[in-house]
């Protein structure tokens, strides 16, 4: 979130034009041109310096920046978004003219040293910089060059050594993918996208074991989950009947936790509480994760209800599929459920239509806090490198390096999501994430106001957040009345609740 805004600051070029917010297209754009044109749209020195230089501006200390510590002394250990800025620093040394030099001397924000850093640091940020060295000249369809530095950074990287290491292994792998397209190694991609979203999606419901090791062991995962129930909780406490719409139900480890906060209510017992569970497919999965939440239901003595709607295509979805009874307080709870439609505007915009006629009390959405939408290849990269960089981070801190599940997230999920960020374009780049003012912008055409989030539901968080042994990493900041919670300060992921005016 603030990478971006410094983005934007910087390089008025990809700043948004507030003039195109009257159509929905302008929103989520997808004008990625093929690399070839990049070359005379930043032919300027100064004008990739300043899409590099969010790289090099450090970030506020917090209270969390003095608890890891090496192995060898009391010194503190660098965290990975420190060791991307550092890479970042010398990157820019290391490739700018000496006048530019002698600009970033009189304005960097502080002294360029790099003595007091372990062995393994510099190593560390050598290998930063020689993915943003490579990167560049990718830009520049230096590719020769470009799969020259790669394998400088494959000597170090490594899929199983610390994040940093992992991180590059990742990048390095995707940016090659993309020196093979742009050079004709391998056929452009021709489809629609649709089935590379569908295998995403299959690969999320098909790992129920690994996600539920992965919600056990992050902390803002559990935080995240916890905040968002409480506040839709907040909403429907004092009905007797509630129904919740699920966007994105998969293992239903959020709804659970719905279902027992609803039945603990000492002062408005509820009588029932049922859920409908919307796909597109993957209908089989999606009926075991209700039979799983039947027997939940079951043993805490709880009324209830389940009903899957599956329909081919999401503009076919509409009201009547709900079968909403007036009586029932009706909640739509969303985790991670509307950045897949990114690509697919038109069925984005026909589903809010749809939440909008059964008028909710609220509307609870989590979502990604980062914008990895840029049409910008280089803006892509660097958020992507904080953005993931900081989940490898937090992967490091609360699991075993020799994990299996987290060894299956890393290159499943993580690694396909850099994949697309750096190595594919247009409809082929399935998997994008927009910033918060991009929601806003978009929620406001159908009459959506912010709610905030009442103290018991961000009390909730920290509590929940405090029980893990690296729980103290989590960071919790607000951006208007979104909850935005991050890792050493990166933020992760946006809680927001909404209503209809």
């Amino acid at each position: 979130m603030e990478n971006q805004k410094e983005i934007e600051k910087l390089h008025p070029l990809f700043k948004e034009d507030d003039s195109r917010d009257q159509h929905l297209v302008a929103l989520f754009p997808d004008t990625t041109p093929p690399l070839c044109s990049y070359e005379h749209n930043m032919q300027e020195l100064a004008d990739i310096e300043s899409q590099y230089s969010e790289l090099i501006k450090p970030r506020a200390p917090s209270d969390h920046d003095g608890l890891a510590k090496t192995e060898s002394s009391d010194r503190r250990k660098l965290s990975t978004d420190e060791v991307i800025r550092l890479g970042g620093e010398r990157f820019i040394q290391s490739r700018s003219s000496t006048s530019m030099n002698e600009m970033l001397i009189s304005t960097h924000p502080y002294p360029v040293s790099f003595s007091g850093l372990s062995d393994q640091e510099l190593k560390d940020v050598q290998l930063i910089e020689n993915l943003l060295l490579s990167s560049e000249k990718v830009v520049h369809q230096q590719f020769d060059r470009s799969l020259k530095l790669l394998d400088q950074c494959d000597v170090l990287a490594s899929s199983s050594g610390n994040p940093i290491q992992r991180i590059v292994y990742y990048f390095s792998k995707s940016l090659r993918e993309k020196i093979d397209k742009e050079t004709g190694r391998i056929p452009a991609f021709t489809g629609s996208g649709k089935k590379q979203e569908h295998e995403t999606q299959g690969r999320i419901m098909n790992t129920t074991m690994t996600l539920l090791s992965i919600y056990q062991k992050l902390p803002f995962y559990q935080a995240g989950h916890f905040s968002g129930v409480q506040a839709l909780v907040d909403r429907v406490s004092r009905s007797k009947i509630v129904h919740v719409i699920e966007l994105a139900i998969r293992q239903g480890v959020h709804t659970m936790i719905l279902m027992q906060a609803l039945a603990s209510q000492p002062d408005f017992p509820i009588k029932h509480l049922k859920v409908t569970a919307v796909g597109t497919g993957f209908k089989q999965q999606i009926k075991q994760t209700g039979d799983r939440l039947k027997s939940f239901a079951e043993s805490i003595n709880l009324s209830f209800s389940y009903k899957v709607v599956i329909v081919k295509d999401m503009l076919d979805f509409n009201r009547d599929l709900l079968e909403l009874d007036p009586r029932e307080a009706l909640g739509v709870f969303s985790l991670y459920g509307l950045w897949s439609l990114i690509t697919q505007q038109d069925i984005l915009e026909s589903l809010m239509k749809v939440i909008k006629s059964i008028n909710p009390r609220v509307m609870v959405m989590c979502e990604v806090a980062a914008n990895l939408n840029s049409p910008n290849f280089v803006n892509r990269l660097i958020e992507a490198l904080f953005y993931y960089g900081a989940v490898f981070d937090s992967l490091e801190d609360c699991m075993d390096r020799e994990d299996e599940n987290r060894g299956i997230t890393e290159s499943i999920y993580l690694g396909e999501a850099i994949r697309s960020m750096v190595a594919a374009d247009g409809a082929e780049r399935v998997i994008r994430h927009v910033n918060i003012d991009v929601w806003r912008k978009f929620f406001a055409r159908f009459g959506m106001k912010e709610i905030g989030f009442s103290v018991s539901s961000l009390s909730q968080a920290k509590l929940v957040a405090e029980k893990f042994s690296c729980g103290s990493s989590c960071t919790f900041d607000m951006d208007g009345k979104f909850v935005i919670i991050g890792w050493k300060g990166t933020p992760i992921e946006s809680l927001s609740g909404w209503e209809f005016s």
